[in-house]
C-alpha cells in the first residue's frame, strides 16, 4: 500500500512528517491522515513528494519493488 511506503521513504530521508508537510505546502495533521491511510492523497502532492524525497513514482505506487530516484 502506498501508505507504508510513503511513511519508509519520508523516514529514509531523515524527514518528520512536519518537514514534509511544510515542504508541499499543507499541515502536518493532513499529510499523517495520508500516511495513515484516512483520507486517500490527492495524486497533485504525488510529484513534489518524489522530488522532496528523490524516489520515483513507480515505488510510492507499488509498481517497483526498489526505491529508485524519481530522475
Amino acid at each position: 500500500m502506498y501508505t507504508e511506503r510513503l511513511l519508509l521513504a519520508r523516514e529514509k530521508r531523515g524527514l518528520s512528517q512536519k518537514d514534509l508537510s511544510e515542504r508541499i505546502g499543507i499541515k502536518q495533521q493532513q499529510y499523517a491522515r495520508y500516511e495513515k491511510g484516512i483520507n486517500i492523497m490527492p495524486i497533485t502532492y504525488l510529484k513534489d513528494i518524489c522530488i522532496i524525497l528523490d524516489i520515483s513514482a513507480d515505488y510510492i505506487l507499488g509498481l517497483s519493488k526498489e526505491m529508485k530516484s524519481y530522475r
